[in-house]
């Protein structure tokens, strides 16, 4: 007998069993993605409370997965403090090859790229949108700069905004309902501004900065010299600019909201009025803004949501004087040519 027979005869070697979440339990991914997003952001856990249990908990599925690419695309854990930066191509990959797992239903041993592959077949996600996300890792990953308004909106539609679109499907949204796609990624861009205008020092420290390169010539700032202290009027007047486009993108995606179920209206306006409130302190304080970060408090979070059941309940939504210059389809269009 030949000493060189396989381990085990090829008639009962098996394949990996495809199954949509990676074969764990929907009960267990469901409550890992709650304690992901009660760690991850106090902001949205709460809002996520007011949409109706199957919404809620896919919320909660995508979140897990935004999350954990976010944590793995930084070196970090839960959006703490940046690990080590080196080899942010392994990382990036990293992402790549576990998302491209869960989309062909196979385990991925990690369970929010699991989470993902469940809500992904359930709201039908596809991988193209999944992409645009990742996508804006891969501009941190590269240490890209923006040069212009529509540069910083293009980050910001990567990282944010393409997230938006997903969680429109996650709420029932017709994927051909073009619309109301658009106006869910203007909330996610709304989202995003809120946060480089909250975060500029704690972003120029971790040796990045979204401020576009043309708002800083304007100002006469000297490159990587925006944060220091002779140069805080001219930051909060840059923080000015960040807020008039986030109150315009969060009032354009209101039009939006108007055609979801009375549930995920009421939850999408919570959101809208807390993360909104954090760009609108950052205006007001001007150059003590970044003395202390800026947060809404529970207090503060119970009365957005109490002041936004009242706007969900009349649902007769203004919109801004002017609709946002840009929108998806051309951020999208200018991602593909870049």
């Amino acid at each position: 007998m030949s000493k060189d027979r396989l381990l085990a005869p090829s008639r009962i070697m098996r394949t990996t069993p495809q199954s949509a979440g990676g074969g764990r339990h929907r009960a267990a991914l469901v409550e890992k993605a709650r304690l992901s997003i009660k760690r991850g952001s106090k902001s949205f856990s709460a809002a996520s409370r007011l949409f109706d249990k199957a919404t809620r908990e896919r919320v909660w599925l995508l979140y897990a997965w935004c999350r954990r690419c976010d944590d793995i695309a930084d070196a970090q854990d839960m959006g703490g403090e940046l690990g080590d930066q080196s080899n942010p191509e392994d990382r990036l990959k990293s992402i790549r090859v576990l998302t491209q797992r869960a989309f062909e239903e196979l385990p991925t041993a990690d369970v929010a790229f699991d989470a993902f592959g469940l809500v992904a077949k359930e709201c039908r996600i596809t991988p193209e949108m999944a992409d645009d996300v990742i996508a804006g890792f891969a501009l941190d990953a590269k240490e890209w700069r923006p040069r212009s308004e529509g540069d910083l909106l293009q980050y910001c539609y990567h990282v944010a905004g393409a997230v938006g679109v997903m969680m429109a499907l996650v709420m029932g949204v017709d994927p051909k309902d073009e619309d109301t796609l658009d106006r869910a990624c203007d909330l996610g861009l709304a989202f995003q501004l809120a946060n480089i205008a909250r975060d500029i020092v704690e972003d120029d420290a971790a040796g990045r900065c979204y401020l576009p390169m043309e708002w800083l010539v304007e100002e006469d700032i000297e490159p990587g010299q925006h944060t220091k202290p002779h140069h805080r009027t001219e930051l909060a007047d840059m923080a000015d600019k960040l807020v008039v486009l986030m109150h315009r993108h969060a009032q354009a995606s209101k039009l939006g909201a108007a055609k979801l179920p009375f549930r995920s209206r009421w939850a999408i306006l919570t959101a809208a009025r807390i993360y909104t409130a954090i760009g609108h302190e950052v205006r007001a304080k001007r150059e003590a803004a970044w003395d202390h970060r800026v947060y809404t408090s529970k207090a503060q979070k119970i009365g957005h949501a109490c002041a936004a059941f009242f706007e969900a309940l009349v649902n007769r939504p203004k919109g801004p004087d002017e609709m946002p210059h840009w929108n998806r389809r051309m951020l999208a269009e200018k991602a593909r040519a870049a």
